[in-house]
């Protein structure tokens, strides 16, 4: 729920240790702090909202005084692997910002603590929460996490670039998509792919081969969720992920549904739409589309500084996702949390400090920065005034959460890591042209189903 991207490569070189080292020396039991000065050593992945979890834990400083948060911002990749290795050292920060990739693998390894007799001592309103959130954290009557922030899918589109091509706004605000000629997307997309020469590619005399500006961007190291693109369309095509959700144990990508929707993209590639793989996986979609060459990708409202700030190089808009074959629009719906590292020898003060982040107190604060959505529904509304206060338009990412039915969650499975390498492998040897979608997808099913036997 907010950040660079959610769930891509560095997911898939998570190996989390198997057991917890040592849990640090002489916790204080949860009945009360040991007193004294004590410092919080909090984890981030997000330099955008680093500021605003400063001025968080600024507030929560006055009145704890006893209590300073040290905030370490590192970027989305190496985030993962420092927080690997100091969990396989048993020196985990005490609380760090966590991911429903991630957690039931610290869960699996012991290295969480389980905060539900805290939230039940203190009377957490749940109810407070986004719809769905708060019982994302949960397994087996054990609590690892509050709500701090949700995050949906939308389509951000080059607004110069459709003027050019004669595409109206409204027009983005009703599109339909289907796996056989991709509807109406695939109509915009074919208008905003430019050859050299200025054709687009509907064009005739369109040169696949000489393209200028690519109509469409996907997201390929998205792991086994597609939460950027494929998954949102698939889902909308009337495919699940998994017998059930969350802590299922049988995948479903072996559904043609899936397939399908899979072989619509990599049609998009040979249509010249999108750029092949190889060369599109040496940049960011951020950079490419910033550079003009590309007009439109699906994008989460992490990105909304991204694209509708003031250092963004384009002039981009807001679309929601298409209307899907079941007549519905669907995208994922995320959300972080707030882990608190087991080994701590500081639980009630980072206890203290996490129940902080939950609540309307610091939630107001970044709401009022604009840069996500809380999870307090009321922080929420906020955050969505002090949107439209900077003149932008974010009601494509706010609307799902309004319509019944518009939104899903990622799939939260124990062996995440594993299922998103075997996954992702599957669908970019597809994309490459190394094998069919339907023999891939089925063959990394079956490789994914065997992992919980």
């Amino acid at each position: 729920m907010n950040t660079t991207k959610r769930a891509g490569m560095a997911l898939l070189s998570l190996a989390l240790a198997g057991t917890l080292a040592a849990c640090g020396s002489g916790g204080e039991s949860q009945d009360g702090a040991a007193g004294g000065d004590v410092t919080i050593d909090y984890w981030l992945w997000d330099d955008k909202q680093q500021p605003s979890y400063q001025a968080c834990a600024d507030a929560f400083h006055a009145a704890n005084p006893n209590i300073t948060v040290k905030i370490t911002q590192t970027a989305w990749a190496q985030y993962w692997q420092n927080l690997t290795t100091q969990l396989a050292a048993g020196q985990a920060p005490d609380v760090w910002t966590d991911h429903v990739s991630y957690y039931p693998q610290f869960v699996s390894s012991g290295q969480i603590l389980d905060i539900q007799p805290y939230v039940t001592r203190d009377k957490v309103d749940l109810s407070q929460y986004q719809e769905g959130l708060a019982d994302v954290w949960v397994k087996d009557g054990k609590r690892f996490g509050l709500p701090k922030d949700w995050d949906t899918i939308a389509l951000v589109y080059n607004s110069t670039m459709l003027a050019e091509q004669g595409i109206k706004a409204e027009e983005m605000a009703n599109l339909t998509w289907n796996p056989t000629d991709g509807g109406t997307l695939q109509q915009v997309i074919a208008k905003l792919t430019v050859d050299e020469d200025g054709r687009n590619g509907l064009d005739p005399k369109f040169d696949k081969n000489r393209v200028k500006v690519y109509g469409f961007l996907p997201e390929w190291a998205d792991g086994s969720q597609g939460q950027n693109g494929w998954g949102d369309l698939a889902v909308a095509n009337g495919w699940t992920y998994l017998d059930k959700n969350p802590w299922g144990t049988r995948y479903k990508y072996d559904d043609p549904k899936l397939a399908q929707t899979i072989d619509w993209y990599k049609q998009l590639i040979d249509k010249g739409y999108a750029p092949k793989f190889d060369k599109q996986s040496t940049l960011g979609r951020d950079a490419v589309l910033n550079a003009g060459k590309g007009a439109m990708t699906f994008a989460g409202s992490w990105t909304i500084n991204t694209f509708l700030g003031p250092d963004a190089e384009q002039k981009f808009a807001l679309a929601p996702m298409p209307l899907g074959p079941a007549g519905v629009r669907k995208t994922a719906i995320n959300g972080l949390s707030d882990a608190i590292f087991a080994g701590t020898e500081h639980k009630e003060e980072a206890w203290k400090w996490v129940k902080f982040l939950a609540s309307a107190d610091c939630q107001n604060i970044v709401a009022g920065n604009a840069v996500v959505f809380p999870a307090i529904k009321s922080a929420s509304d906020k955050a969505a005034a002090a949107h439209k206060a900077k003149g932008r338009d974010v009601q494509a990412y706010l609307d799902p959460t309004k319509t019944p039915g518009g939104t899903f969650l990622l799939p939260i499975t124990d062996h995440g890591n594993e299922v998103s390498q075997i996954v992702q492998d599957a669908i970019q040897s597809v994309v490459l042209g190394q094998i069919g979608a339907a023999e891939a997808l089925k063959k990394a099913n079956d490789q994914v189903n065997a992992l919980f036997t």
